[in-house]
């Protein structure tokens, strides 16, 4: 049986920002589940394993993280416990989850249970999603129950918003400002732009309602705005970033065509930098949704969210508390026990 603050320990002392070490920790997850009778069906920057030919649950983690920021007090690669808390970069972001997975496959007597468990990890969740995308094209058939071990603070969340992000830019005639008409303004563009998709916003996409979530509503971000040179100058460039968290499909759809349409009447250009639908999985276990992005949006097994808390993603000091990880293994335990019997 392997304790689970040691497991997570070894993960933490591989340096993921940005996939870094990518390798060194997909090596020690192998060869500690390869002591368990687990096989590698799939290796290069995912890991595909399992311990039997019929698998009936899958749990799927990430293994990046972000990068720090400054004002640590603790070390980042190494584990520090005050306490009851446990700190380093990326505890729980998410490989508390990971430490905790391996830690519950290594107490269970897979000789008494009928059917295997199937694991899945990835790299590249924090910007991009490429590993679950590695994952869905060469995937064909899913466990019907997977499990993410995203930081939930051993709160099972059955549901999560979509994501939609774009970059959208904008040409103009630079001059003087004293002759703007002898010119036109990218900035002017981009506000007229942006206020009638906010006008759209507010009257074809708040109004639509999911209950499930904390914020029932799709919302809609500006979140920068670049463009021109002087105070004097007519700009001839403008870009803008904008983000949706969406409850359905639905609005999606319908924000994608205004976007289209918006982009022909004012000749923009539009990057989609990132589209995650939202997933909304009807499990009776539970009815907790969250707002923030996970690898469950790319799958359509029957998903549950599950992991360590308290939820200090990304912050200064990450860290979780040792109950709450020895908690999360007592958890994934049941949740073998019941599914693979």
């Amino acid at each position: 049986m392997l304790n689970v603050e040691n497991v997570l320990e070894n993960l933490v002392k591989c340096n993921t920002i940005n996939d870094k070490e990518n390798e060194k920790i997909l090596d020690y997850i192998q060869d500690t589940m390869s002591l368990m009778g687990f096989k590698t069906e799939k290796r290069d920057k995912i890991l595909i394993m399992s311990n039997k030919d019929e698998t009936a649950l899958g749990f799927l983690g990430h293994t990046d993280t972000v990068e720090f920021t400054d004002g640590w007090k603790y070390e980042k690669f190494a584990l520090t416990k005050v306490n009851n808390k446990i700190y380093g970069l990326g505890v729980c972001d998410m490989k508390a989850g990971i430490a905790s997975i391996i830690s519950a496959i290594s107490q269970i007597d897979f000789n008494n249970l009928r059917k295997g468990i199937k694991l899945y990890f990835t790299y590249d969740e924090e910007i991009g999603f490429s590993g679950v995308k590695d994952v869905v094209n060469y995937e064909t058939n899913f466990p019907e129950t997977m499990i993410i071990g995203e930081p939930t603070n051993n709160e099972i969340i059955v549901g999560s918003k979509g994501l939609m992000e774009y970059k959208i830019s904008f040409k103009g005639i630079k001059t003087h400002s004293s002759t703007p008409e002898k010119g036109k303004s990218a900035i002017m563009s981009a506000i007229s732009f942006i206020n009638e998709l906010n006008e759209f916003y507010q009257t074809e996409i708040k109004s639509n309602l999911n209950k499930n979530f904390e914020i029932p509503y799709t919302t809609m971000n500006i979140g920068k705005i670049k463009g021109g040179s002087a105070i004097n100058s007519v700009p001839d460039s403008c870009e803008f970033l904008v983000d949706f968290r969406t409850i359905d499909k639905k609005s999606e759809e319908k924000i994608s065509n205004k976007i289209e349409t918006l982009k022909e009447k004012y000749m923009a250009n539009v990057r989609e930098i990132n589209k995650v639908s939202a997933f909304f999985n009807k499990s009776n276990l539970s009815s907790k949704t969250c707002n923030f992005i996970t690898e469950a949006s790319f799958l359509k097994s029957n998903c549950l969210i599950l992991g360590a808390g308290p939820i200090t993603a990304h912050e200064v000091d990450e860290y979780v508390c040792a109950d709450s990880l020895y908690k999360l293994v007592e958890q994934y335990k049941e949740l073998i026990r019941s599914n693979c019997k």
